[in-house]
């Protein structure tokens, strides 16, 4: 960490070449002597890369920032604040704490905050952000978080576990067993310093899968944000032995849309299936990663279209969540009978239907856009079928 980053001449030159090309300034130079102009232009494009996903970061004085991976990887502040509301009590450690983003929102929450970072200049420089954003009760502690929560000698109320999923090669990876710390491997440990544990996992995770290799599993969340799945969080409890409950959320600035239900009851249900009524549903991408299709028609008393379509339909208007849409009409899918629609400009959707959107663009000539959605689907007839709708 360079302190002489955060010299006011710097700092004021960083903020007023938020907007330039870095390749540029890197060819111009920087009129500054005491520091590499390399280590200024990181840090103009870091700080921009937090500009929506870190505003907290972003608008704040004296915030020194790491490498463009370490913004990557790090939670948006829209996910921290949510896990955050899922925790409570006294004392929780970050073992895989980053960039500190998940730590912030942790301590707005509990008493205590203990956040391990293992790389050396990451840990000083979450440090130093703490004092700069005035936050007094997180302790930063530069070592292994495995190796610091064994050393801990008071009561933890939460453990917090994002682990690497990047191996040695930096390669990404998704199997629990394949990141660093191996939860799989670390299991009983965790939940031995702590009755509650919080693992983030890449949305990619396959839940089915991870459940048969890790017990106590009391929830899953599925988190999305704006209808684009961030990332899964894994509730564990010391001695849970009753069903997991899938709990998804999609967070948007206007109001989040929750869905929950019990996992093994999915295979239980059938759903109710139905010709396009008046109105058509489309599952948002939390709900479509769940996998509840079944436990959607069944606690929403709503029919699906087809057992593999995902799409449902119903004659009232439902607070649905996800997309709703008004059915202005139903029509076989077949080229004729599409002209007479005289539609050349549409949105297009297709769910369990042979032909990709791209496919269906070139074959009916349709632009992308305007007031009119399209829905290419397979009714519970497996006719293949196009509903014409008006977003509601």
């Amino acid at each position: 960490m360079n302190k002489s980053l955060l010299h006011t001449e710097i700092q004021d030159f960083i903020n007023n070449n938020l907007k330039s090309d870095p390749a540029s300034l890197l060819l111009k130079g920087v009129p500054f002597d005491t520091v590499d102009s390399k280590l200024i232009i990181e840090q103009i494009e870091a700080k921009k890369r937090c500009q929506k996903k870190l505003p907290t970061w972003f608008n704040s004085e004296n915030i020194y920032y790491p490498n463009k991976l370490n913004i990557e990887q790090t939670s948006s502040e829209i996910t921290a604040d949510f896990k955050s509301k899922l925790i409570s009590g006294n004392h929780i450690i970050d073992l895989t704490g980053g960039f500190g983003v998940d730590a912030f929102y942790f301590s707005k929450r509990v008493k205590h905050v203990t956040h391990c970072e293992i790389n050396s200049e990451l840990s000083e420089i979450v440090s130093h952000n703490f004092k700069a954003l005035n936050v007094s009760n997180i302790s930063c502690l530069n070592e292994n978080g495995i190796d610091a929560l064994q050393d801990i000698n008071e009561p933890l109320d939460w453990i917090y576990i994002d682990p690497s999923r990047r191996d040695n090669s930096k390669q990404k990876v998704f199997l629990l067993a394949d990141c660093e710390p191996n939860i799989e491997t670390h299991h009983d440990l965790l939940l031995k310093y702590s009755k509650n544990v919080m693992i983030k996992t890449s949305p990619l995770l396959d839940i089915t899968a991870t459940l048969s290799v890790l017990p106590q599993v009391k929830e899953i969340h599925i988190v999305a944000v704006n209808n684009e799945v961030k990332e899964l969080l894994w509730i564990l409890e010391r001695g849970y032995i009753d069903d997991t409950i899938i709990k998804t959320v999609n967070l948007q600035s206007n109001k989040s849309q929750h869905f929950e239900f019990n996992f093994n009851h999915e295979s239980k249900v059938i759903a109710t299936l139905k010709e396009p009524l008046s109105y058509l549903y489309e599952p948002n991408s939390a709900i479509l990663k769940s996998g509840g299709f079944n436990m959607v028609s069944d606690i929403l008393h709503i029919d699906k279209l087809h057992k593999h379509s995902h799409l449902y339909t119903s004659d009232y208007l439902l607070d649905f969540p996800g997309r709703r849409f008004k059915i202005e009409k139903q029509i076989p899918f077949n080229k004729k009978a599409f002209l007479k629609e005289n539609i050349s400009k549409a949105n297009i959707t297709t769910r369990n239907f042979p032909l990709s959107v791209n496919d269906i663009r070139k074959k009916l000539k349709v632009k992308d856009g305007g007031e009119i959605y399209l829905f290419f689907t397979t009714d519970f007839n497996d006719s293949k079928i196009i509903i014409i709708c008006s977003k509601i």
